[in-house]
């Protein structure tokens, strides 16, 4: 579905969405991206090579169906990746939850006003697959995450049911458009916006010692371009359907340390402590009653266990190949150092 009609990405000033917007321009696309605020503060936005002829920022209210029409009009797909991605929050049903569910239901109504759009693109999660590591077990595009709440991990409940909304107004409507969902799991890499997105802060808090010790916990990670290119290609392929599950590969805390430590980091108050065996994750698991009520949720639910996804689909349907994890994280460490998130090395 390559199209010459603008194309829409919500929440342009997003870590994902702005690289999203960046690979458009790059591709000849007319692009616009919606936002919070006017215009004049997104220079990063504004300053992307093609940006000056090819991209219009509009401001826009994720809670106010109306306020999307205008962006949505005449264009042929809509990107939403608009949606929040924080932890630990003090209102679970209005941090996480109304923004993330009431948006989406806001996006598809618009978008069933909007004659011209064929497919809308979403941004859900891995989350909205599950909120807890099953050793024995290959999580796959099948699965849905059934065990989230606002009191237990109310950023996967918030995903998982932004993306039942859309899949639900879907079947119920019926409508002239079509959807597809990118499930992506940790998303790193350097960034566009000024800002630090969650994952990077979680590399940048092992990096800076954060961390007792060196956990048994492993992650599926994925580089923010390849994240960005599988929604395109999603919006591209007319053949494309469902939802595509997007991990590049997995990593244990202990090999991210290691690699850390080996490129350029070992100055760092990297995590010396081995707390991988049996006594350190019970120790681990105790003291995650003393942390914050999701941080100490996620220690709990994932500690001890190990994560395997199943991408078989977004490499057949899409043909996509993912950068090797390790240079991902690498690249996402400079970048911090580049962006002042993270303090240069004090080693001459």
């Amino acid at each position: 579905m390559i199209t010459e009609k603008p194309v829409c990405v919500t929440g342009a000033s997003g870590f994902i969405a702005s690289h999203i917007v960046s690979q458009l321009l790059a591709e000849g696309y007319r692009v616009r991206g919606t936002v919070r605020r006017s215009p004049e503060h997104y220079p990063y936005l504004l300053q992307l090579p093609g940006a000056r002829d090819r991209l219009e920022l509009v401001e826009a209210d994720l809670l106010r169906s109306e306020s999307f029409l205008p962006a949505f009009r005449e264009c042929a797909c809509v990107i939403h990746t608009a949606s929040p991605y924080v932890i630990n929050v003090r209102d679970p049903e209005n941090d996480l939850v109304k923004p993330a569910l009431e948006g989406t239901a806001a996006v598809m109504e618009a978008a069933g006003k909007t004659a011209t759009l064929r497919r809308i693109v979403l941004t859900s999660s891995v989350a909205a697959i599950t909120d807890e590591p099953d050793s024995t077990k290959v999580f796959t595009e099948r699965d849905w995450n059934t065990r989230s709440s606002l009191q237990r991990h109310p950023y996967h409940y918030s995903k998982t049911l932004a993306e039942r909304a859309a899949w639900d107004y879907i079947g119920q409507n019926k409508p002239h458009f079509d959807l597809v969902s990118i499930n992506p799991a940790m998303v790193t890499g350097p960034s566009i916006v000024p800002t630090i997105n969650t994952t990077n802060a979680m590399i940048r808090d092992i990096i800076t010692g954060v961390y007792p010790g060196i956990l048994d916990i492993n992650w599926g990670f994925v580089d923010v371009r390849d994240t960005a290119r599988a929604h395109i290609l999603a919006m591209e392929k007319d053949e494309a359907s469902g939802r595509y599950l997007c991990s590049a590969g997995l990593m244990h805390m202990r090999e991210l340390v290691e690699l850390l430590r080996l490129s350029g980091y070992a100055d760092y108050p990297l995590p010396k402590r081995d707390l991988t065996g049996r006594l350190g994750t019970s120790l681990m698991t105790a003291l995650s009653w003393t942390l914050p009520r999701d941080t100490g949720t996620y220690i709990r639910t994932h500690i001890g266990r190990s994560i395997r996804y199943g991408c078989s689909k977004i490499k057949q349907e899409l043909g996509i190949s993912f950068m090797p994890v390790m240079e991902s994280i690498l690249e996402a460490a400079d970048d911090m150092v580049r962006k002042g998130h993270l303090a240069p090395s004090k080693k001459p």
